[in-house]
């Protein structure tokens, strides 16, 4: 089996006086696509923000490729390989392509301050776009942007929330075959939050099922039915 990458034991999390989240254990192995899913408004988003550092957990533990890891922002986080692809997408609109996909390089050294010719084997539409503005392309390609801009940090780690929503049929499927080759090439772990069940039953390894903020199944591909488990994530 693969490494452990990363490995919560009783995360919880508040906004304010509300607990959003309730003793969450999870594990992500290097190699291997770990999807959380589950209804809208179950803890979801809350807990990737926990794990990306954008919003401080309240407790429990968090380790990161055998590093515990405390309180650390999310740049912090960004710098030891956590990178975050949050919902909405957030490239900066006003931004060309280029400059969007130069942001990642504030995670590394200079010496690797360069874009990668694998980030336009996996996007070419990007190369084609590298002078437009972020906010004049489209929701998928922005969304293509996201992926890379975070894919140029090199994380270890990556964070992907909803990444199929409100895309045409074409660049989802592109996007999981990304996905697929990412995993492949087994060095980082990808923790895939998604609400289209099929794209993220075909993609994933190990499934956690969130509900009111805790875990409420979980299990590897080879141990829950297709059908138990799209029956727990149905309204």
């Amino acid at each position: 089996m693969a490494a452990d990458l990363l490995k919560l034991n009783g995360l919880t999390l508040h906004y304010g006086g509300s607990q959003i989240l309730n003793g969450i254990d999870l594990t992500a192995r290097l190699g291997e696509v770990t999807c959380v899913m589950g209804t809208n408004g179950v803890g979801k988003t809350s807990l990737l923000k926990a794990i990306s550092g954008t919003h401080p957990r309240s407790g429990g533990s968090y380790t990161l490729d055998g590093e515990e890891i405390g309180r650390a922002p999310a740049q912090a986080l960004a710098k030891k390989g956590v990178a975050y692809v949050p919902q909405g997408r957030d490239i900066f609109p006003l931004l060309t392509v280029r400059e969007n996909l130069e942001t990642g390089f504030a995670c590394l050294p200079r010496s690797e301050h360069r874009i990668p010719d694998e980030i336009f084997e996996l996007f070419p539409i990007l190369r084609d776009f590298l002078n437009r503005r972020g906010g004049d392309l489209s929701g998928g390609q922005q969304q293509q942007l996201a992926i890379a801009r975070a894919l140029i940090t090199r994380p270890k780690l990556l964070l992907l929330d909803e990444p199929t929503e409100g895309i045409q049929p074409n660049i989802i499927q592109q996007i999981g075959r990304v996905i697929a080759h990412l995993r492949e090439q087994a060095n980082m772990a990808i923790v895939l939050v998604e609400q289209y069940f099929s794209f993220a039953y075909d993609l994933g390894d190990t499934f956690y099922v969130v509900e009111r903020g805790a875990i409420k199944m979980s299990g590897r591909k080879n141990e829950i039915a297709r059908d138990t488990l799209l029956g727990s994530v149905s309204v």
